[in-house]
C-alpha cells in the first residue's frame, strides 16, 4: 500500500475569485467544509498515513486549518517563496518524502481512485511514474456525439464540450529513487516538461480508472460539489441489512470506568439492555464492528492478553443472548497521531479491507466521545452520540447526526 502522499495546495484559484475571495483554492467551502477536508479523508481511507502539503498562496490559512481541525494528522509542509510550477512544487515536497513510492494529488480535485490497485499496477510495471486516467466522452448541450477515438484531451477546462479519450486525473504515483535520478530545474511544469517530454525514455505508465472526479477550479464543478459532497440527513427508517454498525466500547457497550481502564473481565459491566439488545442490532445490520482506543496496554497498565480475555467475555455474553459481534479493532498506541487511534480513521480502513462489502455511506458510528464523532466524519460514516458519560454534550452539533441517552435507547428506535 502507498502510505505517503503529497498534496499540491498552492493554487490561487483565479477562476473562483468572485465566489471565494482571498482564499487558497483548496480552502473553498464545499458543503460547510473546506474542499481539502474531502481530499485528505479520502486519501486516509485509501491507506495514506502521512501527508506532505506543498503550499504557496495564503499558506498560513491552510496551516491554521490543519492545526485546528487535523491535530492528530501526520503531516509536514513546504512553502514556495515564488510559484515553482507543478514540477517544482512536487520536487520541493519530495525533500520531505520518506517512502519509496509516494502518491501525488491536487488539492483542488477529488478523483476517487482505488489507490491499492494503482499501486499494484505501478509496482508490477516497475514504473517511475504512474498517472491515473479518467475516461471521458465528448458531449455538448445536446448530448453525446462521436469523435475520432484517438483524439485525447488534457483537461476539463471547456464549459460545454468534452472530447473522447482518457484525461489526466491529476493523481500520480512516483518512485522516488527513479524520479529524483533525473536532474530537474527548480521551476518547471510536471505535465509538459516531464510527462510529455520524457514518456518515451522513462518508465511512465497510465492506468485508467472510471471513478468519481470533480475539479472545483471549474466554477460549474464547484457548484456541483455543494450537492454531490454534501452529508444527507440520517434517516433511521431507511436502515436495512446493507448497513454496517460501528460501536465504541467503554461507555457504550459497557459502563465506563471513570479515569481508569477495565482491567479484567470481572470489571466489564454491560450497560442497560446489553448484551440482549445485540440480537435486535444483528437483525438490522449486516456487520457489527467494535472500534476502541485501548492505550492502557502501551502504558503497561494491562497486557494485550488480558484485553483479549475481556473481549472474549464480551463476545461470549453477546452470543449467549442471541446477538453477534463480527470484528473488534483496537488501538493500543499512546500517540495521538497514530493512524489507527481515533479520531484517525485507520480502524475503519482495516474493517473495509477485511469486509470489502462495507459501504461507509451506509454505516453508523455510535460513541460517547467527540473523538468517535470525528472518527465517523473522517471515514464518511454517520454519527450517533451516546450521552452516557457526557449528558450535557451540545446538540445539534456539526459532527453529530443524532443523539441518544444510551445504546439501548438507540436500539429501541430501530
Amino acid at each position: 500500500m502507498i502510505k505517503e502522499a503529497i498534496i499540491l495546495a498552492g493554487g490561487l484559484g483565479t477562476r473562483l475569485r468572485e465566489a471565494v475571495p482571498d482564499l487558497p483554492k483548496c480552502m473553498a467551502p464545499v458543503s460547510g467544509k473546506p474542499f481539502i477536508f474531502y481530499v485528505i479523508n479520502y486519501l486516509r481511507m485509501q491507506g495514506i498515513e502521512k501527508f506532505i502539503f506543498s503550499l504557496g498562496y495564503k499558506h498560513e490559512i491552510i496551516e491554521e486549518y490543519l492545526q485546528n481541525h487535523f491535530p492528530t494528522l501526520r503531516y509536514e509542509t513546504v512553502t514556495e517563496d515564488e510559484p515553482l510550477g507543478t514540477g517544482g512544487a512536487i520536487l520541493f515536497a519530495c525533500t520531505k518524502a520518506k517512502e519509496k513510492n509516494v502518491a501525488v494529488v491536487n488539492g483542488d480535485t477529488l478523483f476517487r481512485i482505488d489507490l491499492h490497485k494503482a499501486a499494484m499496477f505501478h509496482n508490477h510495471n516497475m514504473a517511475e511514474c504512474t498517472l491515473l486516467l479518467k475516461p471521458m466522452k465528448q458531449f455538448d448541450r445536446y448530448g453525446v456525439v462521436e469523435l475520432d477515438p484517438e483524439k485525447l484531451v488534457s483537461s476539463f477546462r471547456e464549459k460545454q464540450f468534452y472530447e473522447t479519450g482518457n484525461i489526466n486525473g491529476g493523481v500520480y504515483i512516483l518512485n522516488m529513487d527513479k524520479f529524483l535520478d533525473e536532474e530537474f530545474p527548480d521551476k518547471f511544469s510536471f505535465e509538459k516538461q516531464y510527462l510529455e517530454t520524457m514518456y518515451r525514455e522513462r518508465r511512465i505508465y497510465g492506468m485508467i480508472q472510471d471513478e468519481y472526479f470533480i475539479d472545483i477550479g471549474i466554477p460549474e464543478d464547484f457548484t456541483r460539489a455543494q450537492t454531490e459532497l454534501s452529508h444527507p440527513p440520517l434517516d433511521l427508517q431507511k436502515i436495512d441489512t446493507g448497513w454496517t454498525l460501528f460501536l465504541d466500547r467503554d461507555g457504550v457497550i459497557n459502563v465506563d470506568k471513570d479515569g481508569s481502564y477495565i482491567f479484567t473481565p470481572d470489571e466489564f459491566i454491560f450497560t442497560e439492555g446489553a448484551p440482549a439488545l445485540f440480537k435486535k442490532l444483528a437483525e438490522k445490520f449486516s456487520r457489527i464492528i467494535i472500534v476502541t482506543n485501548q492505550r492502557g496496554v502501551d502504558r503497561q497498565l494491562m497486557t494485550e492478553e488480558t484485553l483479549h480475555q475481556i473481549h472474549q467475555y464480551m463476545i461470549d455474553r453477546v452470543s449467549d443472548a442471541g446477538g453477534r459481534i463480527d470484528a473488534i479493532y483496537y488501538c493500543t498506541s499512546v500517540h495521538n497521531d497514530h493512524p489507527e487511534r481515533k479520531p484517525n480513521p485507520g480502524m475503519a480502513v482495516r474493517a473495509k479491507l477485511n469486509f470489502p462489502e462495507i459501504d461507509f455511506s451506509k454505516s453508523i458510528m455510535v460513541g460517547n466521545n467527540l473523538s468517535d464523532m470525528h472518527f465517523g466524519r473522517n471515514a464518511g460514516i454517520y454519527t450517533i452520540f451516546i450521552r452516557s458519560t457526557r449528558p450535557h454534550q451540545e446538540f445539534p452539533h456539526p459532527e453529530i447526526d443524532l443523539a441518544f441517552n444510551s445504546l439501548n435507547d438507540f436500539a429501541n428506535t430501530l
